[in-house]
């Protein structure tokens, strides 16, 4: 979310502005430093100390970003409190605080950036300075070490997957507690630790030195899924550096490879498979999928065959595996091995898509539909949500064929049934239907879903009424489910024309849902929607609220307290 300075408040949400200011006045704020022209960093002490970066570009904050774990918002306190710090004058806020000796602005107009410092420092320093200064630091502090040594591993003659996954081990034994246990916020600490590391081999690959970045993302990828069996990784940080460290090394797989290298990669993949390092994750199929890319010889052909054959333990596990060998028959047997593979497992979602995809390249409409039709009447009962886009595929045959026939009655079913995919099966409707019949089409189909009685019919009928803008229609929808939270969905589409009716609906919202809800998280929850019944002009009805509650919950003191705020 890009923020103009001048109008921050605008952006960001009242509670997380008032968290901000608190942070601000009590002096939390460290003054930010100019890291680059543009780009800003500031410590902000909390409950642990948190970090900051802004970019500001003619007058707006381009980015922002906070290394603390809040993620119900796209602003945290943190960067509220920064902003605060940098419009403290042009607020005329009165800023008691020991940390700085000025009351200038917080961006210095003419101070050096902290690179411009860094190199006039590297300049002056001498050679035997800064190699003291490494050794004292690598021995002191675990994460500079391990950056270091990743940094220059190519200058390490020891260098090996076994030294990085030391490294690694290292950082989830610091973060672990007495019983060997990784919280939710120490998997966060942990992760930022091993990105050090990728980033390492991110640098190794752009220099080409790609055993580096190999040991490297070997030992990420092993060590990290061994932690996701003692770890709270709720936020996916430990699995998202075994992805990354993935990603990495199918990057490094589409390079020109020495020989060496890649025997060195698919090697790794083979045995790692057979040792079933990753087994039940994703990356057990990924190391046969990136073993597949770099196979050359008719003997690592056989041997991931040999492999394919043993990955039969679920059925993703199996399709995924089958696809690989399709891929790989392709590439090495040329298409008629490859096509008769398919045929053979037709069953298969992923090549029954490829077989679909191919046959409606050649034209070959008939097969496209038989082999459609074939996959709904195989997955309808076990799978209907795959059955359904094989009918999605039965639709675009017939948009390939122009039959009008078809295509409505493909759409419609698919837009009844709520099937989410890349088609937008209403505009599709819209544009075959007749006229003429559009309006008594619309409701017939209204008429059908609200015979299926689903939670999600309301919605689903509410997106046709927006779309036809049959807004009194709509209203009586939403007046049906007054819940809160409904009514602050379609605000947006009824505020205009049905103000008063909105408001009616928010106060009787909020009475009944203050009949069965209790706790702060609750009373600021309905002082908000309080506050929207004010956006509308209703501050006598907002008022009226206030004081029903005040009289119907004499006794609740946390509500009181919010209550004062609106």
């Amino acid at each position: 979310m890009q923020i103009p300075l001048t109008q921050f408040e605008q952006y960001i949400d009242e509670t997380i502005l008032k968290r901000g200011l608190q942070y601000f006045k009590k002096g939390h704020v460290h003054e930010p430093e100019e890291i680059s022209p543009g780009e800003y960093a500031a410590i902000v002490e909390g409950t642990e100390d948190y970090t900051v970066q802004l970019t500001l570009k003619n007058g707006i904050i381009t980015e922002h970003v906070c290394d603390c774990p809040y993620d119900f918002g796209p602003v945290c306190k943190h960067v509220a409190a920064v902003i605060l710090y940098l419009q403290q004058d042009e607020l005329e806020l009165n800023k008691k605080t020991t940390r700085t000796k000025t009351s200038q602005s917080a961006i210095p107009a003419k101070r050096k950036t902290v690179a411009q410092q860094v190199d006039e420092l590297l300049e002056k320093a001498t050679h035997d300075e800064l190699k003291q200064f490494v050794r004292e630091k690598a021995s002191a502090n675990a994460p500079f070490r391990n950056l270091f040594l990743s940094s220059f591993a190519q200058h390490n003659s020891n260098e090996s997957k076994e030294l990085y996954e030391k490294q690694v081990k290292s950082i989830l034994k610091t973060a672990s507690d007495r019983h060997g246990f990784i919280d939710w916020s120490a998997s966060r600490i942990v992760g930022n630790a091993v990105d050090n590391l990728l980033e390492s081999a991110q640098k190794q690959i752009n220099n080409r030195n790609y055993k580096s970045a190999v040991f490297i993302c070997t030992a990420v990828m092993e060590k990290m899924t061994e932690a996701l069996q003692y770890s709270d990784d709720s936020n996916g940080d430990i699995g998202g550096s075994v992805d990354a460290a993935y990603e990495m090394l199918y990057a490094i797989a589409q390079e020109q490879l020495s020989e060496e290298i890649r025997k060195l990669i698919i090697e790794y993949c083979f045995t790692s498979f057979d040792k079933q390092i990753y087994s039940g994750w994703d990356w057990h199929i990924g190391v046969l999928r990136l073993a597949a890319f770099l196979l050359k010889t008719e003997e690592e052909t056989e041997h991931i065959f040999r492999q394919i054959d043993k990955a039969q333990r679920s059925d993703y596990e199996k399709e995924a595996a089958q696809s690989i060998k399709y891929d790989i028959l392709l590439k090495t047997k040329g298409e008629n091995a490859a096509e008769e593979y398919l045929e053979q497992n037709i069953t298969n979602s992923n090549l029954r898509r490829e077989a679909i995809q191919k046959a409606l390249i050649k034209k070959n409409y008939d097969k496209a539909i038989s082999l459609a039709k074939d996959g709904v009447n195989y997955d309808l009962k076990d799978k209907p949500g795959l059955a359904k886009e094989w009918y999605d595929w039965l639709l675009k045959i017939a948009q390939a064929q122009n039959d009008s026939e078809r295509i409505i009655e493909y759409a419609r079913m698919l837009f009844i049934d709520n099937f989410r995919n890349e088609q937008d099966y209403y505009q599709i409707l819209k544009q075959y239907v007749k006229p003429d019949k559009w309006n008594a089409f619309v409701e017939a189909v209204i008429q059908d879903i609200a015979t299926k009685k689903r939670w999600l019919d309301t919605g689903l009928i509410a997106s046709i009424l927006i779309k036809e803008e049959w807004w009194d229609r709509l209203l009586e929808l939403v007046k049906k489910s007054p819940d809160l939270n409904t009514i602050d969905h379609y605000e947006k589409y009824l505020s205009k024309n049905y103000s008063d009716e909105i408001v009616e609906l928010y106060a009787n919202g909020i009475t009944n849902y203050m009949k069965n809800s209790m706790g702060r998280d609750h009373y600021q929850n309905a002082c908000r929607y309080i506050r929207k019944i004010i956006k509308h002009g209703a501050r006598d009805k907002a008022n009226e609220i206030i004081l029903y509650l005040r009289t119907e919950y004499p006794k609740r003191k946390a509500l009181l307290e919010e209550l004062t705020k609106v």
